[in-house]
């Protein structure tokens, strides 16, 4: 019998990372069962990127990160041996920001206004430490301007 494509997993990504959930499973001397991630170049289960199952009675899953471009196909089989499903995957490339040394030059389709944002996430010390900075610096203006508004004191 063919392993069913449908209802048995539902596969996503964000960004690259693809997960997998069923509730297909059962769990048998600990275990839910295994998921394996096959490039388009590989033909068996044991093949792929292997990740076990992990979950409840109701809903168990798999992760894999770092997964780079391409389309794969996600397999998760029980720990009673049969198929939960089988999922075509496709991750799309993440666009790496790239900073040139040199000047480079002009844009040849003008300036895209609006598609900009922040390349980097910064941290949460980053920016404590950002409003620290900006929080002494509107202190040091306050105390300079009311010195310099009091008359001098000899």
């Amino acid at each position: 019998m063919p392993a069913a494509a449908g209802p048995g997993i539902s596969v996503s990504t964000t960004g690259s990372t693809v997960s997998v959930t069923t509730s297909a499973c059962t769990q048998i001397s600990g275990s839910w069962g295994t998921a394996s991630l096959l490039t388009s170049s590989q033909g068996s289960f044991a093949q792929g990127r292997q990740v076990t199952l992990s979950g409840t009675s109701t809903s168990q899953s798999a992760a894999w990160s770092s997964v780079s471009a391409g389309t794969y196909t996600v397999i998760v089989i029980c720990s009673d041996g049969t198929t939960a499903g089988t999922q075509s995957v496709v991750v799309s490339p993440t666009p790496s920001p790239t900073r040139s040394p040199s000047p480079s030059a002009s844009p040849s389709r003008g300036v895209m206004g609006g598609t900009g944002g922040s390349a980097t996430d910064y941290g949460t010390v980053t920016l404590v430490a950002g409003g620290t900075l900006v929080g002494a610096g509107l202190l040091g203006t306050a105390w300079y301007l009311r010195r310099r508004h009091k008359p001098y004191r000899f």
